[in-house]
């Protein structure tokens, strides 16, 4: 018992000496090829504290490897930009003016729900607010965004007056060709309601449809599969 307790502490400094040396990074921002380190790293550790019959050597030896093979792919990305490419990716673009690059969002497996979602927790909720949304090398998402007011304004007199919208909670009627029936119920909608509004754009086929909502206006807005925005 006394020497599993030795081996752990030993091993666990070790693993946070590691870490350490390897730079000051939260999980979330860890590039692939460091994020598969650290859970080599993990694994490695774990095998001499579970079985005492392995020398802790099997697991120092691999774990200064990885960290070493660590150091020099940073040496040579910071001298390198083909090789962050290589090691790293690039960032892609998956919203450009408010329209969906579905393309760049297939190729990424991110499907409707995810990006919206994201859209969303980063505290949007109009399409039409977002000039760029970017998925970065970490797999977060950013966003930068117009200066769009939720204001509109009225002359009164010669005094000109601001009275403030209240924004409603977007509803998304269709997706990727779909419709989204559990949408329609909770607002009193139909199918009949989302294809007359999809005629009133020209739009016959809801398959053609990438993404049809109600924005924070209430305002029906939909784009189609080709990246055509229609409003």
């Amino acid at each position: 018992m006394f020497i599993v307790l030795i081996r752990t502490i030993f091993l666990y400094a070790l693993v946070i000496l590691v870490i350490r040396l390897m730079g000051k990074r939260q999980i979330g921002e860890l590039q692939p090829y460091e994020f598969v380190i650290t859970i080599m790293i993990s694994d490695l550790a774990a095998l001499p504290m579970q079985d005492t019959r392995l020398p802790l050597i099997l697991g120092i030896i691999p774990i200064i490897t990885l960290l070493f093979i660590k150091t020099v792919l940073s040496i040579i990305q910071l001298k390198s930009q083909k090789a962050r490419k290589i090691l790293e990716g690039e960032p892609c673009i998956l919203i450009t003016r408010g329209k969906i690059n579905f393309e760049t969002l297939r190729k990424q497996q991110i499907n409707l729900d995810e990006l919206m979602e994201e859209i969303r927790l980063a505290g949007y909720f109009d399409l039409s607010e977002i000039e760029f949304g970017i998925l970065e090398n970490n797999g977060q998402m950013s966003f930068l965004t117009s200066d769009k007011s939720r204001k509109d304004s009225s002359n009164n007199n010669s005094n000109n007056k601001t009275k403030e919208v209240k924004p409603q909670l977007p509803v998304i009627y269709i997706l990727d060709g779909k419709i989204n029936k559990n949408a329609l119920t909770s607002c009193g909608k139909t199918d009949d309601w989302v294809k007359s509004e999809l005629k009133k754009h020209n739009i016959n086929s809801i398959k053609n449809v990438l993404i049809a909502m109600t924005d924070t206006n209430g305002k029906f807005v939909c784009q189609l599969h080709n990246n055509k925005g229609v409003k």
